[in-house]
């Protein structure tokens, strides 16, 4: 089992930067494949950004790719997301999830949920 608590979450404007932490508990973050996915009203959830256990393997989603940086310190416990060239259209609630995987996919099933974290994007 492991226990995932978020932070960095607010309200920055078109532009800007967030980034995001989440903190395991429990079980060592290293048995983990995280990513951080996000859900906006009325829309589906999304996946953003997944990361292998160890680090060495990240794929992000197209909507994210060279705005956005998933990484982990799996000593620290911690997964970050560096959110960079904010667009409006990345307002949403944003959670970070695992999967007791070496390696996972932006389309694979996650198991373990943090409680979420709001990013407001404003012009």
């Amino acid at each position: 089992q492991v226990q995932l608590v978020e932070s960095g979450g607010g309200s920055v404007q078109v532009g800007g930067s967030l980034r995001l932490s989440c903190v395991a508990s429990g079980d060592p973050l290293s048995s983990f494949c995280m990513g951080w996915f996000r859900q906006a009203p009325g829309k589906e959830r999304e996946a953003v950004a997944v990361i292998s256990s160890g680090g060495a393997s990240i794929t992000y989603a197209a909507s994210v790719k060279g705005r956005f940086t998933i990484s982990r310190d799996n000593a620290e416990s911690t997964v970050y997301l560096q959110m960079n060239s904010l667009k409006s259209e990345d307002t949403a609630m944003y959670y970070c999830a695992g999967r007791r995987t070496f390696g996972c996919a932006l389309t694979d099933p996650f198991y373990y949920w943090a409680q979420g974290t709001q990013v407001t994007v404003s012009s």
